[in-house]
């Protein structure tokens, strides 16, 4: 699963390889994204499984905060791609493959619901400016 490589995404640049990026700047950093933006760094693998895995490490470590330790500058806080780097292979050498994808599954469950609830709340902020419309 460590079969990765991680650069600094430029701009208007396509892959071909299976994908994902994370943000290089501001308090989020570390987070990924299906998406490029401007401040990111962009990881590619060999498999698909493999970027999926990656992909939820990766929000796993930003949850738990793990990047944050690594943020540098005090007017915008960025992360390097060696520090970066070296949070993602840390996690990796820490977790055990089975217990990893019970985890990855959870995750992916947990993002579905939290999707549906911004769905809902989207619905009821749309049922109370209609309401006050009429």
């Amino acid at each position: 699963m460590s079969n990765f490589e991680i650069k600094t995404h430029q701009v208007g640049r396509t892959y071909c390889v299976p994908h994902f990026f994370i943000l290089s700047k501001g308090l989020n950093s570390g987070k990924p994204l299906e998406q490029p933006c401007p401040n990111c760094f962009v990881i590619t693998t060999n498999s698909e499984a493999t970027r999926e895995s990656l992909y939820y490490l990766c929000l796993s470590l930003k949850i738990g905060r793990f990047f944050s330790y690594y943020l540098k500058g005090s007017v915008i806080p960025f992360i390097c791609i060696s520090d970066a780097k070296k949070v993602i292979n840390t996690a990796l050498q820490n977790n055990q493959e089975q217990q990893w994808k019970i985890k990855v599954e959870k995750l992916k469950k947990i993002n579905a619901f939290e999707a549906n609830l911004k769905q809902q709340l989207a619905a009821i902020s749309q049922l109370k400016i209609v309401l006050l419309r009429s």
